[in-house]
């Protein structure tokens, strides 16, 4: 029988052949058939699924979209998993799922445990994420959160799609920023020793500077002194971005963000750089041209408004440049099939110009995917609390963390499309109440726990329970809302819109809490689901352990924990 992976392509399979029986009937006449594709209606009394096919062939078959509909749903062949469909006007057909699929479910989902909804969409496929990728020049901000909560969503969704996924974060290393940043702790070094040395103009004027500063003294001592007048020396740079580095990796960790690897800007010159090799492909390719001393890509004759410096006329390489080195490397010497790259909408100009330039490099553009996302604004008490990076006053990520925790940041950052700004409510992330989505959604998943919990107690579970005795509404809605999952999943992972996830969440909360308050009775208010008739409790136990583990799979999609009491 199909699952709940399946049904779909199921459906569909068993349209195509009515269709085919219709026509051999003569019902049909034999003309060009549209996919036979089947969605779910937005009006859930229409059904669990319907096919818009009649509405489509119409034309071609010179009939009323109606009298198709009937031809089809007369041939539909008799299957366990759909009822008889229904036709509407003005042309579509219904199909409602049996009770014995629908029951069937819960021993699947089961059997499944933490891999349902799992898809094979991507098997065999290699996909890369590369997300937050903020410069090492300062701690992260609030904006680089929302990228590492999309980024890693995403990431954990390709991989329940079946995709082999490397997240990664490229360090940007090796730019005119990292030199104004080892201007500045040089400054703050400086200082410290009891020498008057002035921050550059566009340096880093933040108090964690000084902090860094401090740090390196302790460490170090003074043996990065120079005499005055002369720079910084470059390995008190490099060890101040260490240090940087490593505070990034930490709150990206109590974020619950890992990255399979760390990639230094660095790494694409010199010797097995993969920087030579790119640009030689694109030289082979007619894509370069040397004017006014600076080596420019003709980006214009692969429909670009104007072409692109990549080497400038003092031999150093553009940021240009170091982009399309590290998407040589991406698709050409590491081979992955799909690469998503996210950044702040601020990067929006780069867009184009990198596809057209992943296309001269050999690779298919169409491969690449670049998710924009927007700024965040902070309110509490109704009033904005204001972001400024350079200001010397950042809000940083792990403040928001400190003040809200990471679950109800991730949860937030996603609630939105990434490419719409969004207003975060400080107030709201932290309340204990349903009026929280967090606390709504987590709270439902703790109360799932304490029901097997408080039911375990009384000598009751889940083992051996009859899933045929679940035909009550608020049971089988709470086993089509689990199934959706696989839709969200399937969604997610083909359109790159990581809000799907905790919408989807709040819903399967509501459908839990609708099942609960169904079946409330008198007495302890932690065994609402149980009854007198012990299998028949037995049975909605095994439900509820099924609803558990889908709650607990998409709050881990987005990164959550999935508490078992609050």
């Amino acid at each position: 029988m199909a699952d709940a992976r399946t049904i779909r392509s199921h459906l569909e399979g068993l349209v195509a052949a009515a269709v085919r029986e219709a026509v051999a009937a003569g019902e049909l006449p034999d003309v060009a058939v549209p996919a036979a594709s089947v969605e779910r209606p937005k009006d859930p009394a229409n059904g669990d699924f319907a096919s818009t096919l009649p509405l489509r062939m119409a034309r071609a078959a010179m009939r009323p979209p109606l009298e198709l509909a009937q031809a089809i749903a007369k041939h539909f062949p008799a299957d366990p998993a759909v009822e008889r469909p229904e036709v509407a006007a003005p042309g579509f057909i219904n199909f409602r799922l049996t009770s014995s699929f629908l029951q069937a479910q819960v021993e699947h989902t089961i059997a499944l445990g933490p891999g349902f909804a799992s898809l094979a969409l991507g098997a065999g496929k290699k996909a890369q994420v590369e997300f937050v990728s903020a410069n090492p020049t300062g701690p992260l901000h609030v904006g680089n959160g929302r990228g590492a909560a999309i980024g890693d969503a995403l990431a954990s969704v390709l991989e329940a799609a079946g995709y082999e996924i490397e997240r990664e974060y490229y360090v940007n290393d090796a730019g005119t920023q990292t030199d104004t940043f080892g201007d500045t702790l040089y400054a703050r070094y400086q200082q410290l020793a009891g020498r008057a040395a002035a921050i550059p103009a566009d340096g880093y004027p933040g108090e964690y500077m000084i902090a860094l500063a401090r740090t390196v003294r302790e460490r170090e001592g003074d043996r990065f002194l120079r005499e005055p007048g002369e720079g910084p020396p470059a390995e008190l740079n490099a060890l101040g971005i260490e240090l940087m580095v490593a505070q990034i990796r930490e709150t990206l960790a109590r974020f619950g963000v890992q990255f399979e690897r760390w990639f230094s800007e660095k790494a694409l010159y010199g010797a097995g750089g993969v920087y030579d090799e790119a640009m030689a492909v694109l030289r082979a390719g007619g894509h370069l041209a040397r004017r006014e001393g600076a080596l420019w890509f003709t980006s214009s004759e692969m429909g670009e408004e104007k072409d692109n410096v990549v080497v400038r006329s003092d031999g150093r390489p553009t940021y240009y440049a170091s982009d399309i080195a590290y998407h040589y490397d991406k698709f050409i010497r590491r081979g992955f099939s799909l690469v998503i790259d996210v950044w702040g909408a601020d990067h929006h100009g780069h867009v184009s110009r990198l596809k057209t330039a992943t296309r001269a490099i050999g690779a298919d553009a169409n491969a690449l995917h670049i998710l924009l996302y927007q700024l965040v604004t902070l309110k509490r008490g109704g009033e904005v609390v204001r972001l400024s990076k350079r200001g010397g006053e950042i809000i940083t990520l792990d403040e928001l963390i400190e003040e809200v925790g990471a679950d109800a940041a991730r949860f937030f950052f996603l609630t939105r499309s990434p490419g719409a700004q969004m207003d975060f409510d400080l107030d709201l992330a932290v309340k204990q109440s349903n009026e929280n989505p967090v606390y709504y959604v987590q709270y439902a998943h703790a109360r799932l726990a304490s029901i097997l919990q408080r039911a375990a107690e009384q000598g009751l579970g889940p083992d051996g329970g009859d899933v045929a005795l679940l035909t009550q509404p608020h049971e089988l809605a709470l086993v089509r809302e689990m199934m959706r999952l696989v839709d969200i999943i399937e969604t997610v992972a083909t359109t790159f819109e990581p809000q799907h996830l905790p919408h989807y969440a709040m819903e399967l909360a509501t459908a839990f809490h609708a099942f609960n308050d169904a079946f409330k009775q008198a007495g302890d208010p932690g065994l609402k689901v149980i009854t007198p008739d012990v299998e028949l409790s037995r049975a909605r136990l095994r439900l509820v352990l099924a609803a558990k583990i889908a709650l607990a799979r998409v709050l881990g999609l987005m990164g959550m924990s999935a508490p078992e009491r609050m």
